[in-house]
């Protein structure tokens, strides 16, 4: 892993702490309240948040095996009895996110056959949640997998900084969305030199919320960089236009509509002052990270003389780890 990228998204998970008394209480009444934590795929990240948790539990992972056929599909063998237990299923989701989603789906519905009474999801990352709204002539496939959990057996999902909060209503179970907003405050504060003259950045206006947060948190200045590269996903012309584009059609000329203007991009801006300034970029998912890139390259341009980039769930796609070590960005 580049030197650059530090604190992984799974150690950002496995900080959180319940209080001394609640880990002895849990682990004493372990027995009589009949609870078992398994893990849903064998990969390293996940196998060794599943261990975390159990260890600080008091706890025992529970025994399952789950594997890929030949042909590619999903196996999974529940190897203990799970009747009228309460079941915490742990999901990390690596690079082949279909296959996590399948094995998530699979052992729920096993573990549902097997008797189990509740089944809760342990999914720091929740698979799907950018296609979250209507675009063009797509689908909202969030709620698709919300509603094919909820099939499988989950009763209950434990996640953390949902792309946007109104997910949690595809949900027909509840939905505990968790924050790492305090730990990465704390990081902001411990290991940053200087940080009192640094500036929460949103990279575009639609991370303002997020980066207010942050700002008024920690007593700091927001900026928000307007007229990024038009997004793929933004509005485009595919026919669902209306009034239409043309006017072809006989209508009565007290009723004629005007024609819709085209949208045009503004050039690009900094609204706040970073000059001279530490320029922390925030946000809930780095993945491709070319808008963060293009946002360092402005910021610098604009006389921040240190970026950094904070975010919850560092999935950093294709040549995202190349990208950024090329970039103007000094840590993420």
């Amino acid at each position: 892993m580049p030197r650059k990228l530090l604190l992984p998204y799974k150690s950002v998970f496995s900080h959180f702490r319940a209080p001394r008394g609640l880990h002895d209480s849990v682990a004493m009444n372990a027995a009589r309240s009949g609870y078992r934590v398994f893990s849903a795929n064998s990969t390293a990240a996940c196998t060794e948040l599943a261990k975390r948790i159990t260890e600080r539990l008091g706890a025992e992972l529970g025994k399952s095996v789950v594997y890929q056929e030949s042909n590619g599909e999903t196996r999974v063998v529940i190897e203990e009895s799970v009747r009228g237990q309460d079941i915490f299923i742990i999901q990390t989701i690596p690079r082949d996110v279909n296959t996590a989603v399948m094995e998530l789906l699979i052992m729920a519905y096993a573990l549902k056959t097997s008797c189990a009474r509740n089944i809760i999801g342990v999914i720091p990352y929740f698979p799907y949640s950018k296609q979250s709204k209507m675009r063009k002539r797509g689908s909202i496939v969030c709620k698709l997998l919300a509603s094919m959990l909820a099939k499988a057996g989950l009763t209950h999902i434990i996640t953390m900084d949902l792309h946007q909060k109104e997910i949690q209503g595809f949900f027909s179970f509840p939905v505990d969305n968790l924050r790492a907003s305090p730990f990465l405050l704390q990081y902001i504060q411990e290991e940053i030199p200087d940080y009192r003259n640094a500036i929460i950045v949103a990279k575009s206006p639609d991370a303002a919320k997020r980066a207010q947060s942050y700002a008024e948190r920690l007593r700091l200045g927001l900026a928000v960089i307007h007229g990024e590269a038009q997004c793929p996903e933004q509005d485009m012309d595919d026919g669902r236009h209306s009034p239409p584009m043309v006017k072809n059609a006989t209508v009565h000329p007290g009723l004629e509509l005007p024609l819709m203007m085209a949208k045009e991009k503004p050039p690009i801006t900094v609204v706040g002052d970073v000059g001279g300034r530490i320029a922390i970029i925030v946000d809930d998912i780095i993945d491709d990270v070319e808008s963060f890139v293009a946002a360092a390259e402005i910021l610098k341009e604009r006389g921040a003389y240190k970026i950094f980039v904070m975010a919850t769930h560092g999935l950093l796609s294709a040549d995202a780890p190349r990208l950024i070590e090329e970039s103007s960005i000094d840590e993420v």
